[in-house]
């Protein structure tokens, strides 16, 4: 593993930060579900984690990584909602503000959520230059710090804390998937499966078809940003991050891209059997497993459920 990714000291540092703030989210598991698969699932249940997603983890590891005088100044980030939702809580949570950059698309019960947890938004265009050169401005008028939502080794060690958790609830699985934005969880999840799995586990991506940059940049070995991604999986939409993608590069197997519909049957299906609502970029894990059925066929494996906000007045059925 590369000297420059966070080391086994860096993510024992963030499980210690991270566990005496977040919740330790249920596995669940559904024979039901494991029928259709045709192999053992474990759902990481991250949607039932605080505001809703796994985004609280490395929002609490950043954050409490800063120097205090940097972090009485507050938290500023772009967002298109579970990052900025989790970056709020953690503000409240330390007693300093949040600025957050949201695109005039963002959901309506991620806007709803950021600012019911006192988030102070800038609303920009839907481009990442909008978001960058917004939050520029937003920085300079407050000397708050940018906390990246996914291209910063402090949340990426965050964020490996849910597959860390999972692994010390089911040590023995074969294999771990995560959905793939940025590229955060992703990155975290695979240097948890790397340290604190077993020998020879094997790591997954799951990406929308119609946001597969990451599929792409890991296939040819260069960053392909994601322009114009049209997804029902909002919260997957950025392209990676020059730190994300080396530890995807290197740690992660294969990632499986996945239509829309794939998205909803699974996303309808961890509704109806399991009884816990999961959002699109959630359910993706399951539809890929599920469009991949012999690669995890009899294997024990890990799923993480990335985050729960869904709009569910937005949700096409008949995809």
């Amino acid at each position: 593993m590369h000297s420059s990714f966070p080391q086994k000291a860096d993510l024992d540092r963030a499980y210690t930060q991270v566990r005496k703030y977040a919740h330790r989210t249920p596995v669940l598991t559904s024979s039901a579900i494991n029928n259709i698969a045709g192999c053992e699932l474990y759902f990481k249940c991250e949607n039932l984690q605080r505001g809703g997603a796994f985004k609280f983890r490395g929002a609490t590891n950043a954050a409490l990584s800063l120097p205090q005088d940097k972090l009485q100044k507050g938290l500023a980030t772009h967002s298109s909602g579970n990052h900025a939702a989790a970056l709020c809580i953690v503000a409240g949570m330390l007693g300093v503000p949040a600025y957050i950059v949201m695109p005039e698309t963002a959901p309506a019960i991620k806007v709803a959520a950021v600012k019911g947890y006192g988030g102070k938004i800038t609303f920009c265009k839907p481009t990442l230059e909008a978001r960058e050169s917004t939050l520029n401005q937003v920085v300079e008028q407050t000397g708050a710090t940018f906390i990246h939502p996914y291209n910063n080794y402090d949340i990426i060690a965050g964020q490996s804390t849910a597959c860390r958790e999972l692994l010390e609830d089911v040590p023995d699985l074969d294999a771990v998937i995560a959905p793939v934005g940025g590229g955060g969880l992703m990155s975290g999840t695979a240097l948890s499966a790397v340290n604190f799995g077993k020998k020879g586990i094997k790591v997954f991506g799951a990406e929308p078809e119609g946001a597969d940059d990451a599929f792409r940049s890991k296939r040819d070995g260069v960053i392909y940003p994601s322009v114009g991604p049209k997804t029902i999986a909002d919260g997957l939409l950025t392209s990676l991050g020059d730190k994300t993608f080396p530890i995807i590069c290197e740690l992660v197997d294969q990632i499986i891209t996945v239509s829309d519909h794939e998205i909803t049957a699974a996303m309808r299906l961890i509704w109806e059997r399991m009884k816990t609502v999961v959002e699109p970029s959630g359910a993706t894990v399951l539809a890929a497993v599920i469009k991949s059925g012999d690669l995890f066929k009899g294997k024990k494996t890990g799923l993480i459920l990335s985050g729960g906000n869904a709009d569910i007045p937005k949700i096409n059925w008949e995809l």
